[in-house]
């Protein structure tokens, strides 16, 4: 019998609406029904292809002992972190507090007014490694509940007290300068990993919002270390095991500080992310592997991630069959060098087990191995390689596949918007930008309600009930912006300023700048999250700093331009001190340090002069700059207002501040213009 998880739009509550246990989703009623009984509530949160999530409700929630001793003594509720980012932010904050580290599965017991008051993330069913067992977690918080009621009540409001103690404000501080940005890079220099590329170690992420803020830093002062760390770390996620040598896109992050063995998840967010990461690479360094990479993973989010509605699916589960009905991580990517044999032949199956790096010994699990690209391509016959690789793309796609969450987020569909736009226009893939396009409508025409107000999520063509926040506004914003200035078309800029309208009103702390991740009539939980540093994403308070720069750029609109230089006063606190997690509020300052360049260019349509001036303004690495594009006269745009030809000939403008230097016809002229400063 279903519980009341079934109406969901959550695949990851979809999952758990068959368990025993007598789910409940976030709602009023779930905390009605505690009070009403008398009992502590148990949160459960997790996402679909989050690997422990499955492990824990295998063990424990599809147990039916355990099952009813949750039912008798708990009001159970389970969340979609995916889906309600801000009870996640909440309740992680918590438990990284009270226990030093977080992660999901995520187990929080609260009050029925939804204080926490004991705080985990995975329990295994028996105890192990120190951990206690899950059912006695259960016992111990039950018999806290029963016999310690005032004691559980003053731990629960002190932690409450705690939390609203941490809210940010940064008023008045200023926007961060040259010399910030030099102590982030120092901060990098000590952090990154010179033999294996990236930072820190094991577990190692793809730091893709630091990757573009050494880009923009690479392009503003020219430095030679900048450019190493972000090109010779992207070259090592590239040849490495994280990186998908078949099919491509990028995995979660690798665990070992090589880049060899990955957590075989893989997100929508990080292949956005990257792919727009590597398209900037290949457009400052002309690098191959770049291009290819940056194709590869546009090709596989279009492929793999694309809903029948045009969106895009938020993930594939690290979890597959292996051929003998257990779900086993990274079987479906993982080989033997038997396996290549059997598929390729003897011949050509030790040429890719030589290629890909694939030993009887493994570099995985079983003997098997990841594949990754130890050697030079170079040595290879690259026609015979690409068979190789064709051939076995064919038999992989034979095996069970991940199982896929197709819900539609709508930041991360912003992202990877974004990141096809840019792609599609710099490669010459109109089939990439049409991508970009048809998941922009589905945002518009789907998520976006009559007053523009978004929804965090749809699946199957259906809105979500969940309010969007602050990174939704934001990371759609920017896709909008990146639309704009690839097609020209003024109606994605229009769409951006509504977006942004809402973060202006809705999100800004009025006196501070500080901003909120959720919205001030949004539903009210302990504490109103906010959290200015990047994870796996941009935060929604860097991102939103960088695409209400961008639209000021485009517009001129001093309000926009204002509140991101506020938003920035965070990065000035925080981003020498913390730069791995400060890398997209960092890019945002490299582009208001840098302007940012305003470009115009104008001329008729289908003239290839004007496709071609504005193709190399795309090309420019100037940081953050907008382009737009248009016939003389045209109003579409803001930019290109005022704006005539030079000689009957299409013609690029490039402004600061909107203040412009001598229109250009001459594409060698413009590249070199957005390649070094302005004049005055």
């Amino acid at each position: 019998m279903s519980n009341r998880l079934a109406q969901s739009t959550s695949p990851y509550l979809l999952q758990h609406a068959d368990n025993p246990v007598d789910w409940w989703p976030w709602e009023p009623a779930a905390f009605e029904e505690a009070r009403r009984r008398g009992v502590p509530i148990l949160l459960s949160v997790g996402y679909s292809s989050c690997h422990w999530c499955h492990v824990m409700a295998h063990e424990s929630f599809e147990d039916g002992e355990t099952a009813a001793y949750l039912n008798a003594h708990f009001v159970n509720v389970k969340v979609d972190r995916e889906e309600r980012p801000d009870v996640d932010a909440v309740y992680m904050e918590a438990v990284q507090a009270a226990t030093g580290h977080g992660g999901w599965p995520m187990t929080v017991f609260l009050t029925p007014d939804a204080e926490p008051f004991y705080f985990g993330t995975y329990f295994p069913p028996a105890p192990r490694h120190g951990m206690p067992s899950f059912r006695q977690v259960l016992e111990g918080v039950r018999a806290a509940w029963a016999d310690r009621r005032d004691e559980v009540a003053e731990v629960a409001g002190k932690i409450v007290r705690d939390l609203a103690g941490r809210e940010l404000k940064f008023a008045g501080v200023e926007v961060p300068g040259e010399q910030d940005l030099a102590q982030a890079l120092l901060g990098l220099t000590r952090e990154y990993d010179a033999s294996h590329g990236g930072f820190g170690g094991a577990p190692k992420f793809p730091p893709s919002m630091v990757i573009e803020f050494l880009l923009r830093h690479v392009a503003r002062t020219g430095s030679e270390g900048a450019l190493e760390m972000a090109r010779d770390t992207c070259e090592r996620m590239a040849r490495g095991g994280i990186y998908d040598q078949l099919g491509g896109g990028f995995a979660r992050y690798s665990v070992d500080r090589e880049w060899v063995v990955p957590h075989f998840e893989k997100m929508l967010y990080d292949n956005a992310l990257l792919c727009r990461v590597y398209a900037h690479l290949w457009r400052a360094t002309g690098s191959e592997l770049a291009r290819r990479v940056a194709l590869e993973t546009a090709d596989f989010m279009v492929r793999e991630l694309r809903t029948a509605e045009g969106g895009f699916a938020s993930a594939l589960d690290a979890d597959s069959d292996d051929g003998t009905g257990r779900h086993v991580e990274g079987a479906f990517y993982v080989w033997t060098p038997e396996q290549l044999t059997e598929v390729l032949g003897e011949e050509d199956g030790r040429l890719a087990a030589q290629y890909f790096g694939v030993t009887e010994e493994g570099t995985f699990e079983h003997g098997a191995s990841v594949l990754q690209l130890p050697q030079q391509e170079g040595v290879f016959d690259a026609e015979r390689i690409a068979s190789v690789k064709e051939r076995l793309l064919r038999a992989r796609a034979e095996r069970p596949a991940p199982g896929r969450d197709d819900k539609v987020v709508a930041a991360w569909n912003g992202l990877a918007v974004a990141a096809l736009a840019e792609t599609g226009a710099y490669f010459d893939r109109p089939d990439l930008v049409d991508a970009a396009i048809t998941a922009a409508d589905l945002l518009v025409r789907l998520h976006l309600d009559e007053k523009a107000r978004l929804a965090r999520t749809s699946r199957d063509g259906q809105a979500g009930a969940h309010a969007g926040v602050l990174e939704d506004y934001a990371d759609v914003a920017e896709g909008f912006l990146a639309l704009a200035s690839v097609t020209g078309e003024g109606v994605w800029l229009e769409f951006a300023g509504f977006l942004l309208d809402h973060v202006l009103v809705r999100f800004v702390d009025e006196e501070s700048g500080a901003l909120y991740d959720t919205a001030a009539d949004a539903e009210q939980l302990i504490r109103r999250p906010q959290d200015p540093t990047d994870n796996a994403v941009p935060s929604g308070w860097s991102a939103a700093a960088g695409a209400l720069l961008g639209y000021a750029a485009h517009t001129g609109s001093e309000p926009h331009r204002t509140a991101a230089e506020r938003a920035l006063g965070v990065v000035k606190a925080l981003g020498p001190r913390a730069p791995r997690f400060t890398g997209w509020g960092l890019a945002t300052a490299e582009a208001l340090l840098d302007g940012p360049r305003e470009v115009a260019i104008v001329g008729p349509d289908g003239d290839p002069r004007t496709r071609e001036l504005h193709r190399t303004a795309l090309l420019g690495t100037a940081p953050g700059a907008v382009v737009a594009v248009g016939a003389e006269g045209s109003d579409e745009l803001p930019l290109l207002a005022d704006r005539p030809l030079v000689g009957g000939a299409p013609a690029a403008y490039v402004c600061r501040d909107f203040t412009c230097d001598a229109p250009t016809t001459d594409t060698d002229r413009l590249r070199t213009a957005l390649r070094t400063a302005l004049n005055g």
